[in-house]
């Protein structure tokens, strides 16, 4: 029996997303994720200023006059909503947690799928992959999404990009449209992404919290690292020791999004203190001028 806080959170979330998915997100997706291709549709007889190259001639010999084909979008798109539920994202400074806030994301981006009447599937991966829910239509099938990223206790710690996206090839044979939502707190992973960028339109979307790259002077601290269970201290009122902690960090993020760039790797970056929307709107609209 899922909790009704959960479900209440639920319905909360689709208001909040309807209004963004009508009002943002419905047009500018539709836009830059294209279909498949071209589908024939049906034939009609040929017009003048019709391009000769679609005459039917099986028709057109049959019938004695010229026929051409007519061709629509073959809108219907696969989209993998490839969710990272280890320890790390259950971190924030602010409002809310990483994991909070992916899940948000996640469901703006499910129902501006659906808007567009296009499949929604999830992954839900730490170091193991913990949950798969094939892809579907309907708000009813987004909703159950939505619960599983709210209601879902991780057992895993760690995380395993590589293992996700492995997982993703063996369950999507067809070219797919995937978001990956992580902190990207993982190693050895950037020749699985290559790999598997190749044959599906994966966007990535890092989320960070200021935290993790800004420390304020609080005196000693110790830091624990949630995926290695490592633990250190710093003395946030030294100066050096301060800036030493958040240019190391600042270069690791900076590192990362020169390495995505490399193997042309779209990565959207998004810190918890700031509000989701601006960034991922603002990638749709610098994707749609590469179109």
């Amino acid at each position: 029996m899922i909790p009704k806080e959960i479900l209440q959170k639920v319905r909360r979330i689709e208001i909040r997303t309807r209004g963004l998915v009508n009002e943002l997100f419905g047009g500018e997706y539709h836009s830059v994720f294209k279909g498949r291709g071209m589908q024939f549709s049906e034939v009609r007889e040929y017009q003048p200023g019709d391009d000769i190259r679609l005459i039917d001639w099986n028709v057109t010999a049959r019938s004695g006059s010229p026929f051409i084909k007519i061709f629509e979008e073959e809108r219907e798109l696969t989209v993998f909503l490839m969710v990272d539920v280890s320890r790390s994202g259950h971190f924030g400074s602010v409002d809310k947690f990483k994991t909070e806030i992916g899940a948000e994301i996640a469901a703006v981006l499910g129902f501006s799928a659906i808007k567009n009447n296009d499949k929604v599937g999830l992954i839900l991966f730490s170091d193991e992959i913990e949950k798969y829910i094939i892809p579907k239509k309907g708000r009813s099938h987004v909703l159950r999404v939505v619960r599983e990223l709210l209601y879902h206790r991780p057992q895993g710690k760690n995380t395993s990009i590589s293992s996700a996206l492995e997982f993703l090839l063996q369950v999507s044979k067809r070219k797919s449209v995937v978001f990956l939502i992580s902190d990207f707190i993982d190693q050895d992973f950037m020749k699985s992404l290559q790999i598997a960028n190749r044959k599906h339109d994966i966007i990535g979307l890092q989320l960070y919290d200021p935290f993790e790259q800004e420390i304020p002077e609080i005196g000693l601290i110790k830091v624990h690292d949630p995926e290695t269970s490592e633990q250190f201290w710093i003395d946030t009122n030294s100066y050096q020791e301060r800036r030493a902690f958040q240019s190391e960090r600042k270069s690791h993020y900076e590192l990362f999004k020169k390495s995505c760039d490399q193997i042309d790797f779209d990565l959207i970056q998004i810190s918890t203190r700031d509000d989701f929307i601006e960034p991922i709107m603002s990638y749709f609209k610098k994707r749609g001028k590469r179109i």
